[in-house]
């Protein structure tokens, strides 16, 4: 089953072009969906990452990706 990776351009603690060029690392043969999550209250505090339906959060870009390291499959 292929992973489900979302991440939201709106968000102000990621920037879009390092965060999926990394996930894509992680994720090779995944298709990253990029737009809004409409998860704003989170968002506007916290890194995010929509992966294989749970949002993983984190205080900064590299602390969220690490966190979703585990669920990706």
């Amino acid at each position: 089953m292929a992973n489900d990776i979302r991440v939201c351009d709106k968000c102000k603690h990621m920037k879009m072009k390092t965060t999926v060029s990394k996930l894509q690392k992680l994720a090779p043969d995944t298709e990253i969906k990029v737009g809004c999550k409409s998860y704003c209250g989170p968002c506007s505090r916290f890194a995010f990452i929509f992966i294989n339906g749970r949002y993983i959060t984190g205080a900064t870009e590299d602390d969220a990706i690490e966190k979703a390291r585990k669920y990706i499959k």
